[in-house]
C-alpha cells in the first residue's frame, strides 16, 4: 500500500518564489546597430536599465535575481541560475527551467548551445548523473533510476519527439494534481552518453524554419522531461519521484518583420496565442483575474501548470536583444519577467511508503475459541510501560488495514469491469451501425443498376422476398381478443439479421401481387446474401459499376486533389474547410498525391472515412 507524504512533515509547507534571470545577447555586427548603440545596459549582477521610449533622456530600471551580460559564458549561466535547483529533483521534488524571450534573442542557444559551448540542457543532465553517482555511495542506501521524455507543442498539438508520429497526445491530471501525458515515450538512461544518443536525433525532429530574423527559427515549444526515482533499499522502502522540466519556448513574432506567409503565418499565430495565454496566467497568479487561472486555455500553460503557481522550483531565463530594432520586444519581455518573479510556488516531496501486508491468523475452532484468552500480568505491565509498542501489537488495527486494502481492490475491480462492459456495448452498437450502412448501400446500388419502371418493381420484389425470409410470419389476432382486456406489450428482441435490415423496410415499394410472384424466383437466383463482414470496403460495391466510369471518376478526383484550389477541394464530398487546408499543407510539403489512398496520411482521415469519401465522390461524379 502506498501513501503520499508531503515534504513538510513537521510544519507548514515551504514556499519557493519563481527565480528570474535575464541574459543579454551580444549586439549583431550590423552597420545600423553600431551607429545607434544598445538600448539596454547592465548596472550590476542583478540590475539593468532600458531607455524609456516615452522620454529618451530617461531610463527604466529593473531588478532580478541575476543579470547575465553579453560577456557571460554558458557555464556562468548554468552555475548561477540552474545548478542550485537540481538537488531538489534528487530529493523527490519537481523543478523547471524555461527560456523566454522574442525570436532571435538566443533562447535555443541558451538551452542547447553548441558542441564547443553546451547550453543548459546538456549541463543539467550531466550534473544530474554526477549527483546520482555521488549520492549512490551514501550509507543511507538509495537506488536511483533516471528516465527521459521529449516532446514539442506545434500548432497546439503535443507531439512525441522520441517516437515521431502525427498523433496529438492528450494532457491529463491525476488525483494529486500531477500533470501526465499518456502515450508519451519514456526512455531509461544509464549514463550521459545514453542521453546524448537519444537526445540528438530527437532534436532533429523538432520543427524549425527560416525567417527574416532567424535562419533556424523554432516553430514549436520543446519540453525535455528528466524523471529521477530513488527507492530506499531497507524497509519501509520509501520511494521518491522528482521531475525536471527543461523548456525551450518559441519566441513571440511580429509578422511584419519576419515576413511570415502561409504555414509560417499559421505557426506564428499559434505561438503568439500560447504566449499570450502564458501572460494571462501570470497576471491571474498575481491577482488580476478574479481568482481563476486559465491554465487550460493552451497546451503550453497546461504543461507549465506545475511550474507557475504549482509545486515546482521554477527558474525563468529571459533572453533579450540590445538593438533598437528589438526595443519593444525587449521592453515587453522585461515587463513579463518582472511580473513572473512575484509568483510563489509550494514545492513538496512526492513520496510513497510501501506498507507490508500483515498475515492474519485464522480463528481457532472449538469451545476454547469462544473464551477470550487471558494475558499474564507481566505482559499487561510491559504493554503499559511501553506505549510506543502498542500499535505494533494490536491485531485490531491490522485487521482494519486488511479490510481497507480488500475494499480498495474490490472498488477498483468493479470500476474496471464497468468500463469494459461500456466499451463492449459501444463496440457492438458501432458494428450494427456499420452493417446497416452496408445494406443500405447495397440496396441503393441494386436500384441504380436495375433502373426505373419494371426494374424498380424487380428490386422491390427482391427486397420484399428478402424481408419475408428474414421476418417471422404474422399471426392473425383472434376476434375474441378485442373484447378482452389488452395485455401489456413486451419487448421482442429480433435476430441480428432482422435488426440490420429493418431500416430498409420503410423503402420497399409495394407492387402488385402478381408481379411479385412472377419475378421473385428469378431475382432470388441472382441475389447474393450478405456475407456478414463489417465494412466490406471499396471493392465490394465498386465491382458492380462500369470500370471505365470508375477510372474516369478516380482520375477526376485525384486531379482536384493535386491541382484544385481551396474552393475546389471544399467542393468534394465530405471535405470541409479544415480538411481542405490540411490537404493544401500536405501538398506543399510532400508534393502531388500519387494515388488516392495517400489521403489516409492526412490527419483525421482514417480508412473508414476514406472508404466513405470514395463512395460519396464516385457516385456524385457518375451522377453528373
Amino acid at each position: 500500500m502506498a501513501q503520499r507524504v508531503p515534504a513538510a512533515d513537521a510544519g507548514a509547507r515551504r514556499t519557493s518564489r519563481v527565480r528570474v534571470a535575464v541574459r543579454l545577447r551580444p549586439c549583431l555586427d550590423r552597420e545600423e546597430d553600431r551607429t545607434e548603440g544598445p538600448c539596454v545596459r547592465g548596472l550590476d549582477s542583478q540590475n539593468l536599465e532600458i531607455t524609456n521610449w516615452r522620454n529618451a533622456t530617461e531610463t527604466v530600471k529593473y531588478h532580478f535575481d541575476a543579470f547575465h551580460d553579453e560577456r557571460t559564458t554558458q557555464q556562468g549561466v548554468f552555475l548561477s541560475s540552474v545548478k542550485p535547483v537540481l538537488p531538489h529533483v534528487l530529493g523527490g521534488q519537481n523543478a523547471s527551467v524555461f527560456a523566454y524571450g522574442p525570436t532571435g534573442a538566443g533562447k535555443t542557444h541558451t538551452m542547447l548551445g553548441s558542441p564547443d559551448h553546451p547550453g543548459v540542457i546538456p549541463r543539467a543532465v550531466r550534473e544530474v548523473f554526477s549527483q546520482v553517482r555521488t549520492r549512490g555511495g551514501e550509507p543511507e542506501g538509495w537506488d536511483y533510476s533516471v528516465a527521459m521524455s521529449y516532446l514539442e507543442i506545434y500548432n497546439e498539438k503535443v507531439l512525441d519527439l522520441l517516437s515521431p508520429s502525427a498523433q496529438d497526445l492528450p494532457i491529463r491530471e491525476d488525483k494529486d494534481h500531477n500533470i501526465l501525458i499518456p502515450g508519451l515515450t519514456q526512455t531509461l538512461l544509464q549514463s550521459f552518453s545514453d542521453f546524448d544518443r537519444h537526445f540528438i536525433p530527437a532534436s532533429l525532429n523538432r520543427t524549425t524554419a527560416s525567417t527574416k530574423l532567424n535562419q533556424r527559427s523554432s516553430r514549436s515549444h520543446a519540453v525535455l522531461l528528466i524523471k529521477v526515482v530513488r527507492t530506499q533499499r531497507a524497509p519501509p522502502h520509501r520511494r521518491q519521484t522528482g521531475k525536471l522540466y527543461l523548456v525551450d519556448l518559441a519566441g513571440s513574432e511580429d509578422n511584419r518583420r519576419t515576413g511570415n506567409q502561409g504555414i509560417r503565418l499559421k505557426e506564428s499565430g499559434a505561438i503568439n496565442l500560447s504566449l499570450f495565454t502564458l501572460s494571462k496566467v501570470v497576471d491571474a497568479l498575481n491577482g488580476g483575474a478574479g481568482g481563476r487561472v486559465p491554465y487550460r486555455d493552451s497546451k503550453l500553460t497546461r504543461l507549465l501548470q506545475d511550474s507557475l503557481g504549482g509545486s515546482a522550483h521554477a527558474v525563468m531565463i529571459t533572453n533579450i536583444a540590445p538593438e533598437y530594432s528589438y526595443y519593444f520586444d525587449t521592453f515587453s519581455a522585461l515587463n513579463f519577467a518582472a511580473k513572473s518573479k512575484l509568483i510563489v510556488n509550494k514545492p513538496f516531496v512526492r513520496e510513497t511508503l510501501t506498507v507490508p501486508v500483515p498475515q492474519v491468523k485464522r480463528a481457532r475452532e472449538g469451545p476454547e475459541a469462544e473464551r477470550p484468552r487471558k494475558r499474564p500480568k507481566d505482559d499487561r505491565k510491559q504493554n503499559t510501560a511501553s506505549p510506543s509498542a502498542a500499535p505494533h501489537s494490536s491485531p485490531s488495527e491490522l485487521s482494519v488495514l486488511d479490510r481497507l486494502i480488500a475494499l480498495e481492490k474490490l472498488m477498483m475491480g468493479s470500476q474496471e469491469k464497468d468500463r469494459q462492459t461500456m466499451q463492449q456495448s459501444r463496440k457492438e452498437i458501432q458494428e450494427l451501425k456499420e452493417r446497416q450502412k452496408e445494406y443500405e448501400g447495397k440496396a441503393l446500388l441494386m436500384n441504380r443498376q436495375t433502373g426505373g419502371g419494371a426494374a424498380g418493381e424487380t428490386s422491390a420484389s427482391n427486397q420484399d422476398s428478402l424481408f419475408r425470409n428474414a421476418l417471422p410470419p404474422l399471426q392473425r389476432k383472434p376476434a375474441s381478443s378485442a373484447t378482452t382486456k389488452p395485455r401489456k406489450q413486451q419487448a421482442v428482441v429480433l435476430p441480428l439479421q432482422v435488426s440490420q435490415l429493418q431500416p430498409l423496410q420503410q423503402q420497399v415499394v409495394v407492387v402488385k401481387k402478381t408481379s411479385v410472384c412472377t419475378k421473385r424466383k428469378k431475382l432470388s437466383e441472382q441475389h447474393e446474401e450478405p456475407d456478414g463482414k463489417e465494412n466490406a470496403g471499396l471493392s465490394s460495391w465498386e465491382s458492380h459499376l462500369d470500370g471505365s466510369l470508375v477510372e474516369r471518376s478516380r482520375h477526376k478526383i485525384i486531379t482536384v486533389l493535386n491541382t484544385g484550389t481551396l474552393k475546389d477541394l471544399k467542393g468534394l464530398q465530405q471535405i470541409g474547410d479544415k480538411k481542405a487546408k490540411l490537404i493544401l499543407g500536405w501538398r506543399e510539403i510532400h508534393g502531388h498525391f500519387t494515388k488516392l489512398e495517400d489521403l489516409i496520411q492526412i490527419e483525421g482521415i482514417t480508412e473508414k472515412r476514406f472508404s466513405s469519401f470514395m463512395k460519396a465522390n464516385l457516385l456524385s461524379s457518375m451522377g453528373k
